[in-house]
């Protein structure tokens, strides 16, 4: 039962994956693409986080932490960047 409902979020999460990736290279402005970086980040994250769960190694919690903490300082920045502050 559970690993039914693990491969269904998991099919849902890299549906949503496909499509912010589509925003991403469709978007029709800057702001649009970073948002969906954002998401795209978000998603790859809790990805990374439950295949750590799934799997039982630990370390990947930590690689998902660190991904995490990348794509938001990049975010951050590119919001800066946009926003001609940086």
């Amino acid at each position: 039962m559970a690993e039914t409902v693990f491969s269904i979020a998991t099919a849902i999460a890299v549906l949503g994956l496909v499509l912010s990736g589509y925003r991403f290279l469709k978007g029709p402005w800057a702001i649009d693409r970073t948002v969906a970086l954002d998401v795209m980040t978000i998603i790859t994250t809790s990805l990374i986080v439950a295949f750590a769960l799934f799997s039982g190694r630990r370390i990947y919690v930590d690689v998902g932490l660190v991904y995490g903490l990348v794509g938001f300082v990049g975010v951050v920045a590119l919001a800066r960047y946009l926003e001609g502050g940086l």
